[in-house]
């Protein structure tokens, strides 16, 4: 998945916000609150970032071209970063991103 393959994916997401922000990153929110990073500026840390479940986190932090998102696993966070696009197929990338979606909405306050 490229760039404005990700962007597009996420921009198709229901009440998603965009922005560039940390040097160039492709930030995608719902509610303010991130689900999703692309970065393709910096080599060290390029890639997708999303939030898993902690089960899909340890199944998948040691898969090859997944690893651990730099700054947020550190953290105690459940977010991986694919950073070898021939790891997943971008099927299975949109199945990421859409299941990082909806475990961020899921901590959004309800408005009335």
């Amino acid at each position: 998945m490229n760039l404005n393959d990700f962007n597009q994916f996420c921009n198709s997401l229901p009440n998603t916000t965009y922005t560039v922000q940390w040097r160039g990153s492709h930030v995608w929110k719902i509610g303010g609150k991130i689900f999703a990073i692309g970065n393709w500026v910096s080599k060290k840390n390029s890639g997708i970032t999303f939030k898993v479940s902690k089960i899909a986190f340890e199944c998948l932090k040691d898969e090859l071209g997944i690893r651990p998102a730099p700054y947020l696993a550190s953290r105690g966070m459940s977010w991986l970063q694919c950073y070898n696009e021939d790891t997943l197929n971008p099927n299975d990338l949109k199945s990421h991103l859409t299941e990082s979606y909806r475990l961020v909405s899921l901590n959004l306050k309800k408005t009335v």
